[in-house]
């Protein structure tokens, strides 16, 4: 891999480890610390995803203007002064506002980092997503084993962690990445030639893609928001709960190469590899059901994260091969964005099902959520010419 890529790995790792001491404790901390139910918790979530949103349409056309670096420097920048403001004033409200804030920051460098990761190293194909999804839940593993450990002694100790490791991302991408200011590349004959019924095939797979993607972040942020506090119901702690990140974290680390020979045999094609992926995300979470022990609810984020490790790398890789010259960082910023629908949205309908119908009948519509994403999946290509998606069956996207 190309050196400027490894400072880019490096640099996720540490902004999303500093990310991960903050998010999976939000709801914790809104519900048990500021004493908000959990349907205000979750609207503060919604907050912090709608601007995550809105950073991510930014930071996609950033990239596309302005070039990896510089849309990467905004991004950072953002996050170091959200998450300094974070650090000092984190009682009510002012929490609901600055984590808003972070999530525009956050926002923007997700996509930047993913098309920046496809144009530092375009040879790399799959590979170089492949990368920055391990670099990023290796962030989670670490970031989630810290967090649950920092937040049994002081949840303060939690928000001046998070600002530290923000601010070694930001110079992060000062040293390393300050000399390789890639520009977005021109546009070329292949994007000025793309026929109107190829463009609205194109537009209808995006847009498949993205409600299936969609619907299964709903469901994937129930386990930071809902389920979270669902555990405690069985008394299980804090750290309890943070050891499930951990455990997501180094299963994504250190299960690549089994789970890449398991691709390469069992799912050849992007698109067998999303439906299959989906349909894990629908057992996972009907698994939780019956869950009222540690040892199950272990078993159904091993599940979960089986999935994940099969669908998530996937999305930015077929987006990539989708978006015209010229406009990767934008469509980056689209799906992107779409998982960010998904959590913001996902807290509110998550928080109302629990507090009025229960958490059975919560559990029962994200398995209804994970079987509509399958059948997206099946539908995303049904409009594309022939030649794509000929070319689409002979790629393999492996984790």
């Amino acid at each position: 891999m190309p050196r400027a890529l490894w400072w880019l790995l490096i640099g996720m790792v540490l902004n999303v480890t500093g990310g991960s001491f903050l998010w999976p404790l939000n709801t914790i901390y809104l519900h048990e610390q500021l004493g908000q139910p959990l349907a205000v918790a979750g609207a503060v979530l919604m907050l912090n995803s709608g601007g995550s949103v809105i950073g991510s349409l930014v930071g996609g056309v950033l990239f596309d203007r302005i070039g990896g670096f510089r849309a990467l420097l905004v991004g950072a920048c953002s996050t170091v002064v959200a998450s300094a403001a974070l650090s000092v004033w984190h009682g009510w409200p002012h929490y609901a506002v600055f984590l808003a804030l972070l999530g525009i920051g956050s926002g923007i460098v997700f996509p930047v980092s993913s098309a920046y990761a496809g144009a530092i190293w375009p040879e790399g194909g799959r590979w170089a997503f492949n990368a920055l999804y391990v670099a990023q839940n290796l962030g989670v593993a670490v970031g989630s084993a810290l967090g649950g450990f920092v937040a049994s002694y002081s949840f303060s100790f939690v928000f001046f962690a998070n600002l530290l490791l923000y601010v070694a991302f930001l110079l992060i991408v000062v040293v390393g990445l300050r000399r390789i200011p890639l520009l977005p590349p021109p546009k070329t004959k292949r994007a000025a030639e793309v026929k109107t019924s190829t463009s609205r095939a194109v537009g209808w797979a995006l847009a498949l893609l993205c409600v299936g993607y969609g619907l299964c972040w709903i469901g994937y942020v129930q386990w930071s928001t809902t389920i979270a506090v669902y555990m405690r119901e069985f008394h299980l702690s804090v750290r309890q709960y943070s050891l499930l990140w951990t455990i997501n974290g180094a299963l994504i680390v250190l299960a690549q190469p089994l789970l890449s020979r398991v691709i390469r045999r069992f799912m050849p094609g992007m698109k067998r590899q999303m439906v299959i992926g989906f349909a894990i995300f629908a057992v996972s979470f009907a698994m939780l059901f019956g869950a009222d022990s540690l040892g199950e609810f272990v078993a159904s984020m091993v599940v979960i994260t089986i999935a994940e490790m099969v669908v998530w790398p996937v999305i930015p890789t077929v987006v990539n091969e989708l978006a015209p010259q010229g406009k990767a960082g934008f469509y980056q910023g689209i799906v992107n964005g779409t998982a960010m629908v998904g959590r913001m949205i996902g807290p509110v309908i998550g928080g109302w099902v629990a507090d009025e119908l229960g958490m059975k009948p919560l559990i029962g519509l994200l398995v209804a959520f994970a079987l509509l994403a399958v059948a997206a999946s099946l539908l995303y290509d049904r409009w594309l010419p022939k030649p794509v998606g000929k070319a689409e069956k002979k790629t393999t996207a492996t984790v």
